[in-house]
């Protein structure tokens, strides 16, 4: 694989505007889906699907938008790497495969030449090197969690559902929705090793699943799945320190719905939050103070379909756009930049949806 995705048959060319959808295909859906991203309204139009993987429920695109990377979400967990470079219409061509020596992963990210991966199953963190190319090398490093939390079910064991690097590039955080805690790692850039620096206990029983930085790099905020609150934290880039500030409820007492909440997205100012509601099936909306410590609830708006697994912003971040994998469907939101909240402009069918990113 190339690294100047730009570059197309030896000559210049622009890159397209595409969307990524990740989908279960064990439920159904067409595994990795290429869209077509209109610059105006923001609408996707499908364009082709590949199945290779299985269950690509999570994506990530490196930071040169030639190499898309996927979780198979599966007992004999895996990642592939897929070129996006050898087709004009950024179809993704199979780079290969790697094991990550743990059961179900499901999130990644790439840091400092390796490819992070959250084990859910089997509650680690693995760690792959990549070649330049944004191929896998050889080696690689897991990192096994340890411990529990209060629910008889869903914590009777660690369950690494997130990581990611923090905006330093300095540390690797790793989100455990079993053990009731986030851990910060250092990654060691020759090896590929993490080492514990810190674990933070957050409140027990909350089931924490994702984390997303305030632009500003000093405010971390943690989606809990097992509860529908959102946990606010100070973030100290040069000493690793998080420190839980508030926990903020995502939705009204009394809404009756059993809720899963699935993910955080922050505006690129900085003044607005929103998160995805699984069974409450809504997108909430919370402003922002000045220092980004005491989120406040503003409002709420249907997701547009059921159980949405998954919300990002597009690249411009004007428009959000929620996975909806029981419903199977990719809703999208015109967001009030005064307000924030967002106003549905469209969706399409997408069986098993899990996931949408943009490269």
């Amino acid at each position: 694989m190339r690294r100047k995705g730009n570059v197309v048959g030896g000559s210049s060319a622009v890159r397209p505007a595409r969307a990524y959808i990740g989908s279960f295909t064990s439920a159904g859906g067409d595994g990795i889906t290429t869209a077509a991203v209109d610059p105006g309204s923001g609408a996707l139009t499908p364009l082709h699907s590949t199945d290779d993987l299985a269950d690509p429920s999570f994506l990530a695109v490196a930071a040169a938008g030639d190499v898309l990377y996927a979780v198979s979400e599966t007992e004999n967990g895996a990642v592939a790497a897929f070129d996006l470079t050898r087709d004009t219409d950024r179809r993704p061509t199979p780079g290969g495969t790697a094991l990550v020596r743990g059961r179900g992963p499901t999130h990644l990210a790439v840091a400092g030449g390796h490819l992070l991966v959250a084990n859910y199953g089997s509650g680690s963190v693995t760690t792959l090197p990549l070649r330049a190319d944004g191929t896998f090398d050889r080696g690689g490093h897991v990192l096994r969690h340890e411990g529990g939390g209060p629910h008889p079910e869903r914590q009777e064991a660690p369950h690494a559902h997130a990581v990611l690097p923090d905006p330093t590039g300095r540390w690797v955080l790793s989100v455990d929705l079993g053990t009731d805690s986030v851990r910060i790692c250092a990654l060691d850039p020759e090896a590929g090793a993490l080492a514990l620096h810190h674990e933070v206990r957050l409140r027990p029983g909350s089931g924490p699943r994702h984390l997303a930085f305030h632009p500003h790099g000093d405010r971390a905020y943690v989606i809990n799945e097992l509860v529908p609150t959102l946990t606010t934290c100070r973030w100290n880039g040069e000493t690793g320190e998080l420190v839980p500030v508030t926990e903020t409820a995502v939705l009204p007492e009394g809404e009756g719905e059993v809720t899963y909440p699935s993910e955080v997205v922050i505006a690129p100012d900085g003044r607005f939050a929103w998160t995805a509601n699984r069974g409450h099936d809504s997108l909430a909306v919370l402003a922002l103070d000045g220092e980004g410590d005491r989120p406040r609830r503003v409002g709420q708006v249907p997701c547009g379909g059921r159980w949405p697994r998954h919300l990002t912003l597009d690249p411009s971040g004007r428009r959000l756009y929620a996975a909806n994998e029981r419903s199977g469907d990719v809703t999208w939101f015109d967001v009030d930049r005064a307000t924030g909240m967002p106003r549905r402009a469209g969706s399409v069918p997408a069986p098993a949806a899990s996931c949408v990113v943009f490269g």
